[in-house]
């Protein structure tokens, strides 16, 4: 306990009371570096710890009431279900203390809604229910999360360089527990990374994307609530620290992700984020950015583990910074187009392959189905009249695609395509774009029989393409003949067909 604190401990003891709350069952009372919270209930009662450190200043009631009115104000808008008010602990005329009473305060207390630890994502992913799907809901929620941040006028640069400048200090004393020479090439690595991203950096913050952010957007501060995917605890004490990249702030999730080995996740929450954002740009700055995050998060294990020596938080620390080399390390880009008739699996092969492709999180998915719902202004899985799938249309809907595709290639991001490509006409301009772009291109046809298709088709559910047994007659009747492209069966599972791709990508 820090000198500060001896003056707060009666609080404590009166907020750890169960008749403090007219309850009868025992408060649960959780201790963090900067906080104490009560649990009681359907209740949740967060004071902030009388402490300083380097880094904060909470030894005075005035500054512990503003930072939880900052706390407040920060996660009600996104977190409604979850935040109420601030009150006050307050010393009445009888000398008692009293929550919200009419006494002179002593205390200022965050009172909250509480919601079961199962439902926070991190728990979630632990018992294994992080599903793709809701990986994907993951990026909705922190596109409309970033949408409603509130612009900053800092240099996204001047931010990143701080960064990478304590990061610079700090390991450089850690090199005992992280192993010798790693943390210097790390620095070396990082140091070359932001010089080159540096002036993207600067352009984006003018483009308004440096924003007041969550600044602390891991699993174990998201929540599902009513099905709903709700950031909450977003960084308050600092606000230079909370404003940062947008991008920046989403890294840290998609870092969590790739630490935790869902890769798969990551790569359906990148996707999902930039289908809301269209922040195609940011993808040239993401591999700095996890990599920023993960290192961070092995300097603060280090630090924490200062008292008890853990090898076990010894040995995360330095898988951290293994992560933050390999977000470095060089992985240039390549386009993929997966094409076949309706039917053939294209989109769930795509989806299955693309996390396996550098750079990480894997690669950007271009659905043509989507796209074309997005260009005509339709919902995902609205269902277009005949005149949306019109020649004019169709042509509109790949020269988007390809659009995007550039865009992310000039990112330095691979990119898979998913279209039927039945036209010989947009099979050549997507080879004509990567030789443009000087990446390796590969054409992936996949073929089976038509009543198989056929089937699928008819077994569709929530799904974005409208293609139906019609449709598939009239794609047979075409004919398409992708010279170069590599054939493969589908009539297998998925996982069966993906593997295929897979190691025809892995043959290049």
């Amino acid at each position: 306990m820090q000198p500060d604190e001896t003056q707060q401990a009666e609080v404590v003891a009166f907020l750890s009371d169960p008749s403090a709350h007219g309850a009868d069952a025992p408060v649960e009372v959780i201790t963090t570096h900067s906080a104490h919270v009560f649990l009681t209930g359907g209740l949740a009662f967060k004071i902030k710890r009388a402490v300083r450190y380097s880094y904060l200043d909470f030894s005075s009631l005035a500054a512990r009431k503003a930072v939880l009115e900052r706390e407040l104000a920060l996660n009600g808008p996104a977190a409604p279900e979850i935040y109420d008010r601030v009150i006050a602990v307050t010393r009445e005329a009888s000398g008692q203390l009293a929550l919200d009473g009419t006494g002179e305060p002593v205390e200022y207390v965050l009172r909250m809604r509480r919601f079961p630890r199962e439902a926070e994502l991190s728990h979630i992913a632990d018992d294994g229910g992080l599903t793709v799907d809701l990986a994907a809901r993951l990026g909705i929620a922190v596109a409309a999360y970033h949408a409603a941040a509130a612009r900053r006028s800092a240099d996204g640069a001047a931010l990143i360089g701080e960064i990478v400048e304590e990061l610079r200090e700090a390991l450089g004393g850690m090199e005992e527990v992280l192993g010798r020479g790693r943390a210097d090439a790390f620095i070396a690595a990082a140091g070359r990374a932001f010089a080159a991203a540096a002036p993207l950096l600067s352009q984006r913050a003018g483009a308004g994307l440096v924003r007041r952010c969550h600044g602390d957007l891991h699993l174990r501060n998201l929540v599902l609530i009513g099905g709903r995917v709700v950031p909450f605890d977003a960084l308050e004490f600092d606000e230079r620290l909370g404003t940062c990249d947008v991008f920046y702030d989403f890294a840290f999730l998609l870092m969590d992700l790739l630490h935790r080995g869902a890769a798969a996740q990551a790569n359906a929450a990148l996707n999902s984020y930039l289908r809301a954002t269209g922040d195609f740009g940011g993808l040239a700055a993401l591999p700095l950015f996890m990599s920023i995050r993960a290192a961070i998060r092995a300097m603060v294990t280090v630090q924490g583990m200062a008292a008890s020596g853990s090898e076990a938080a010894a040995a995360e620390a330095r898988s951290y910074l293994e992560l933050a080399a390999e977000c470095l390390a060089a992985a240039p880009p390549r386009l993929v187009a997966v094409g076949g008739l309706s039917g053939t699996g294209k989109t769930t092969v795509a989806a299955r392959v693309a996390p396996l492709l550098r750079p990480a999180p894997g690669a950007v998915h271009l659905r043509s189905d989507v796209e074309r719902k997005a260009l005509l202004g339709a919902a995902p899985l609205e269902r277009l009249p005949a005149a949306g799938y019109g020649p004019e249309v169709t042509a509109r809907v790949y020269a988007r695609l390809l659009d995007l595709a550039e865009q992310a290639l000039r990112a330095g991001h691979s990119v898979i395509l998913d279209a039927t490509f039945l036209e010989a006409g947009v099979r050549d301009r997507a080879e004509a774009l990567a030789a443009r772009l000087r990446v390796p291109f590969d054409g992936i046809w996949l073929q089976g029989d038509p009543a198989v298709l056929e089937q699928r088709i008819a077994a569709r559910t929530g799904d974005a393409s409208d293609a139906d047994a019609e449709v598939l007659r009239a794609q047979l009747k075409r004919a398409a003949d992708p010279a170069g492209w590599t054939r493969i069966a589908c009539g297998g599972d998925a996982g069966q067909v993906a593997g295929l791709v897979e190691a025809a990508l892995s043959a290049e």
